[in-house]
């Protein structure tokens, strides 16, 4: 196959109006008054529109973002032409990766066809229609008028200013959230090409995980395939898979009968795909070859990990944990460290420059599993392949959330092609360990006043099972995050062994933290101020200090529509955190970031603590978030700037395959508890001291079990004073730190600076 890039240098025009004659080429526009300027794709509109200086200043800087609401409206076109030389009877196909959103494609003045959905590629056989010299022009038309043409009736509900998002497939973020803004952007945002197809050829492949023996010494694959022939009668062809990782190889072949079909594919003592931290990586080079009368004619070739990957979970649980939320990879629990996983950036043309950087923060920090959030797009292959590579585990919710769609059979048809593309597309990934149906959409059914049975929503239990059981049948899938079954609505969320842990959002040492019954959580945070340096990038000067009565901070903290009270609270809510903590709100930016982050690690340091000390009661978190899409206050450790707050260093710190940690119990005692993730007992060496009086309050020699969380110590509480105590400990030739702030009430901040310098600063 000839692939023809056709990403570049391109032409953009726009209108406030619509065309009162559809424009089919570039000398249309210019004809109708409209000035066509270069732009490049991948692209953005707004990005185009800065570039070109027709808007001045950055989008994501101070109020800029809300000034570019007026281009909402716009009709966007984008034209380019290209040369083509092809060899019949090649088929031509236009590939568009990724069209934002609701567009015609024009190709030499004819409409070649329209696309609705911004999250999947869209293809157009154009093999009749293309010439030497072409001229491809997108006309895109402004998402509120299609959104306006839909009924809208009482079953379709979410928050006020999402409601036109729920019938329109595009990232739901993009319509404003709590961690981005309104950015209803439009454009060609990822590459375009033309594909020259020869007539005998693979379609597509997929080589499937289908068992792997308990003892791990053999594995069954199943290559699926479509193929396109044209053979005769005396033609023989033949479909060969061949791959290899070390000295381990796989190998089979097969005399084709029909143009489909299935390849069973046995391995020996395959060379297995494990999770950051049990194990290796491992890859196979694998390619999947059509052979006509023994020479080959066509090949695709992909890496592939030998693994299982199964969810046990039951329907409830209870304070005793009388349940079970558990990953099995390759029949071994796996305790997860995890993130979530959110936009990379408000304007998703710019997403692939970042994922290198953002994943490497995630390894650094020592996570095994991200977890990307339904109100994204569908991530870049390049995320999934290095995550493959590192061994990252993928929990993947399709692109809802929030919200009850649609139930009507138009749109369940929309969903069916989106996600059959996207199954299609990913399937193959080793990373990834678990579908999920759309993040929190479940909740919304249960929680919204007509406080329906979620269980009666099509999409997640009829629709999306259905495309899953055809494409994908050999990964685990969970109707929503959380999931609400028929035994969860009848008893309420207390009793769901996974559970999105938002609550007591400024004191993290309340009891609903500490109480939950909950052996898995998919999403629990605490807001974090981004360091001065960072808000100077982003803020105005004037707006940089005071926060109280602050259009800018509201708007990036993040309250999408100015005026509207969506979420104006989260700038008080880092206040209240403070004085939670602290006592008193500081009188000045640098103590007051200082004092939130501490705020924010302390938090997040606990409830990760609380959950490894508590190991196999409690099986996994997946902490909110690794790093912001766009400059805000959030509960992200990692600001858009890539600067770290303090919860970066700490959940580094608790994250390593063993940690000393000291766990506050119900019954409010103290207990030093070492949790060893590896797959080996450690010998280890430590000791607790008090960092004031210098006091050892506990040493010793110990082995840490296997895979397992160990008491070592009760340690007696101190909550007549205050203070810090420094956790040392030594494995494998290593030292490693962590720390326990101690006392009731609230901590003295300059104290808590002194006590955390004299902990790290010797490192």
């Amino acid at each position: 196959m000839t692939k023809i890039d056709l990403s570049g240098p391109w032409k953009f025009a726009y209108s406030q109006v619509p065309p009162v004659q559809e424009h089919r080429r570039l000398i249309d526009l210019e004809t109708a008054g409209l000035t066509t300027n270069p732009c490049t794709v991948p692209g953005n509109f707004e990005l185009d529109l800065c570039a070109n200086g027709i808007f001045d200043g950055d989008p994501l800087v101070g109020t800029n973002i809300v000034a570019l609401r007026k281009y909402e409206t716009y009709h966007v076109w984008y034209g380019r032409t290209f040369q083509c030389s092809r060899q019949s009877p090649d088929r031509a196909v236009l590939v568009f990766e990724g069209i934002d959103c609701i567009a015609d494609i024009y190709l030499n003045g004819e409409c070649i066809g329209s696309t609705d959905n911004m999250l999947i590629a869209h293809e157009f056989d154009v093999t009749d229609r293309i010439l030497e010299a072409n001229e491809i022009l997108v006309h895109i038309k402004p998402v509120a008028e299609q959104a306006a043409k839909y009924p809208y009736p009482p079953s379709v509900y979410t928050q006020p200013h999402l409601v036109d998002s729920t019938y329109i497939r595009k990232a739901p973020h993009s319509y404003g959230w709590d961690i981005m803004p309104r950015a209803l952007s439009s454009g060609l945002w990822r590459p375009v090409r033309l594909e020259l197809r020869q007539p005998e050829r693979l379609e597509w492949t997929y080589l499937a995980n289908a068992t792997l023996s308990k003892d791990l010494t053999k594995a069954e694959l199943m290559l699926s395939y479509r193929t396109s022939t044209t053979r005769s009668e005396t033609d023989t062809m033949e479909i060969v898979v061949a791959g290899r990782c070390g000295d381990s190889e796989i190998s089979a072949r097969k005399t084709l009968i029909f143009q489909a079909g299935h390849l069973s594919v046995s391995v020996q003592n395959p060379v297995l795909w494990w999770p950051r931290g049990r194990g290796d990586a491992n890859l196979y080079d694998v390619t999947v070859s059509l052979l006509k009368n023994g020479v080959t004619i066509d090949t695709k070739s992909f890496k592939h990990g030998i693994r299982s990957a199964i969810l046990n979970r039951t329907s409830t649980t209870d304070a005793q944990g009388a349940g079970e939320f558990c990953f099995i990879i390759n029949h071994e629990r796996v305790f997860v460290k995890g993130t979530n996983w959110v936009p990379m950036d408000a304007y998703h043309s710019r997403d692939v420059a970042r994922i290198p950087a953002a994943l490497a923060l995630v390894e650094d920090i020592g996570c095994n599993m991200i977890r990307c959030w339904g109100g994204n797009v569908y991530e870049n292959d390049l995320f999934f392949e290095m995550c493959d590579e590192s061994g990252i585990m993928v929990w993947q919710d399709f692109a809802m959330a929030c919200a009850m769609y649609p139930q009507d059979q138009e749109f369940c048809d929309r969903l069916a092609v989106e996600a059959r593309s996207v199954i299609r597309r990913l399937r193959q990934h080793a990373c990834l360990v678990v579908w999920a149906g759309d993040n929190e959409c479940d909740e919304s059914f249960m929680g919204s006043p007509m406080h329906m049975d979620p269980n009666k929503n099509v999409l997640t239990r009829k629709v999306l099972p259905e495309v899953l059981q055809d494409e994908d049948p050999f990964r685990p899938y969970l109707p929503s995050s959380p999931f609400i079954d028929h035994e969860v609505f009848a008893q309420g969320m207390s009793v769901a062994p996974e559970i999105h842990l938002w609550g007591v959002r400024h004191n993290y040492k309340d009891n609903y933290y500490k109480h939950t019954a909950s052996h898995f959580v998919s999403e629990v945070g605490f807001h974090g101020c981004p360091s001065p340096e960072s808000l100077e990038k982003f803020l105005s000067k004037d707006s940089l200090w005071p926060y109280t009565d602050n259009a800018e901070w509201i708007l990036h903290s993040t309250s999408p529509i100015p005026g509207i009270d969506l979420f104006d609270y989260r700038v008080e809510l880092m206040a209240r955190q403070i004085v939670t903590l602290f006592g008193v709100v500081p009188d000045n930016l640098n103590d007051f970031s200082f004092a939130n982050q501490v705020c924010q690690a302390e938090a997040l340091k606990t409830i990760i603590e609380m959950f490894r000390s508590q190991k196999w009661r409690r099986t996994g978190v997946l902490w909110w978030n690794i790093i912001d899409g766009w400059p805000q206050f959030s509960d992200a450790v990692v600001d858009y700037y890539y600067g770290k707050k303090l919860a970066y260093d700490f959940i580094k710190r608790i994250q390593y395959p063993v940690c000393l940690a000291i766990s506050e119990a119900k019954d409010e005692g103290l207990h030093l508890v070492a949790s060893n993730d590896s797959r080996h007992n450690v010998s280890i060496s430590y000791q607790v001291r008090d960092i004031a009086s210098g006091d050892v309050i506990s040493a010793g020699d110990t082995v840490a079990p296997a895979d397992d969380s160990t008491p070592l110590d009760s340690i007696a509480g101190r909550s007549d004073e205050q203070g810090m105590y420094e956790i040392a400990w030594s494995c494998d030739g290593v030292d490693y730190t962590n720390h326990y702030l101690y006392g009731s009430g609230t901590q003295n901040v300059e104290a808590y600076r002194t006590w955390l310098l004299a902990i790290y600063n010797k490192e």
